[in-house]
This record gives structure tokens, C-alpha cells and sequence, in this order.
């Protein structure tokens, strides 16, 4: 039976010394429509991972801000609509959000979506593959009330 200890910065490290575990990061830029605007990142993701060389891990997608989010999904067009129409009911664009009387911004309701789904995704990863499902996707979704370039930021770790 191997053993293994974390070292620090460096990784996982074999009982002879084997530098067995890498941490690779990547920052990509993605043009967003803004107000629940989903984008498919999944072949984006599996290129990296392969990329990186990952075959046993765990690759994250994280989004820095506080207006995007991260999910898997069926990505298909009716979901999309079923999806934003389940977000107009939780968090209704029209409510009266205090943060928005505070900055005057307008995206109240966008901070609030963000925040129920979350700015990051872990996904195991075995033999080189991401662990989805059949129709199973990575979205990226910009809930603010502008476009933009948003900043997506994915990790693999593992060997």
C-alpha cells in the first residue's frame, strides 16, 4: 500500500518522492448578452482538461463577479425558456430590490439569481473525461443587465 502526504504548493507526493498530482489554470474571456443569458462551456472545459493532460481529478469552472453563476443543464432551447421564465418567478426582475435603491443599477434581481446557483462547478474527471451526464452540459449565465466580456476561469487538479 502507497502512501501519500500533501506537500505544500507542490501538490500530492508519492512515499518515493513522485511528484503525482498538478494544479493547471486557465482564464478565458466570453461575450455575454446579460439578463439570464446561458453559454455552453462544455466543449471549452473537455479541451482544457485534455489540454492540461488531466486523466484522474477534478476540473472547476468559476466565475468571479457577483452577477454570474454556474450550472449544468440540458442545454436546449426550450429548457433555456423554462429556465428564465423559474427565474422570473423566484427573483422577478420588476420587485423592488434595495440594493437597487442603494446603487441605482437596476440589477438587484441579478445578484439575487447569482446567488442561488452559485459561481462555481466542480466536475469529476476519470481517464481523461469529464463525469457528465448524456445531456448533461456546463452553462455559464451572465445575470446582469448589460453585455459583456465575462472572465471564466476553469482549474484542473489531479494527474
Amino acid at each position: 500500500m502507497k502512501r501519500f502526504r500533501l506537500a505544500f504548493r507542490i501538490g500530492i507526493i508519492s512515499g518515493n518522492g513522485e511528484v503525482r498530482a498538478m494544479v493547471r489554470t486557465e482564464t478565458i474571456g466570453i461575450e455575454t448578452r446579460g439578463n439570464g443569458h446561458m453559454v455552453d462551456v462544455t466543449d471549452r472545459v473537455a479541451g482544457f482538461v485534455s489540454a492540461c493532460g488531466l486523466t484522474h481529478g477534478a476540473a472547476t469552472v468559476f466565475v468571479p463577479g457577483a452577477t454570474g453563476a454556474v450550472t449544468t443543464i440540458e442545454y436546449e432551447s426550450r429548457l433555456e425558456q423554462d429556465f428564465a421564465r423559474l427565474m422570473q418567478e423566484l427573483a422577478p426582475q420588476q420587485r423592488e430590490y434595495a440594493h437597487n435603491a442603494r446603487w441605482r443599477d437596476g440589477n438587484g434581481h441579478s445578484h439575487v439569481r447569482a446567488s442561488l446557483l452559485g459561481p462555481s462547478l466542480t466536475v469529476p474527471v476519470q481517464n481523461g473525461r469529464l463525469l457528465l451526464g448524456t445531456w448533461q452540459q456546463i452553462i455559464v449565465l451572465d445575470f446582469d443587465v448589460l453585455a459583456r466580456t465575462r472572465k471564466i476561469v476553469f482549474q484542473a487538479i489531479g494527474e
